[in-house]
């Protein structure tokens, strides 16, 4: 690997390890937000709806962000691709690139559904 290859996947792996402290930030939101739901359901807290609520399109507005750079960064593995790749390789990155966007488009999707669903009547499991 030359320098400059070795220095953009440096770079790539600071912004990934910066996207894990994301995901730490993610993890305890949504700790809090299923402790907003809980209380919602049992006891029937508005406020606590509302919270759970805004909590959810929070979470799933930070997520598309980082999936967005995923793609973004898939989609620039793709353009880098050469005719000397191997077979193997270029479908691989394909692949990977499928699964960013479809993942993306999930992330857009629970948005959505967190922004419409006012009586929170339908469950966002999303690991």
């Amino acid at each position: 690997m030359d320098y400059d290859k070795l220095q953009k996947k440096l770079s790539q792996l600071r912004i990934e390890d910066f996207i894990w402290f994301i995901y730490i930030g993610i993890i305890f939101l949504s700790w809090y937000s299923n402790n907003l739901e809980r209380r919602y359901f049992i006891y029937n807290d508005l406020i606590s709806k509302e919270k759970y609520r805004k909590s959810l399109i929070i979470i799933f507005s930070i997520l598309i962000i980082v999936y967005i750079y995923f793609v973004k960064d898939s989609y620039e593995d793709v353009k880098n691709l050469t005719m000397y790749d191997s077979n193997e390789k270029i479908k691989l990155t394909y692949l990977s690139f499928i699964a960013s966007l479809l993942i993306a488009i999930s992330g857009i999707i629970f948005l959505y559904i967190a922004i419409k669903d006012k009586k929170i009547e339908v469950e966002l499991a999303f690991n």
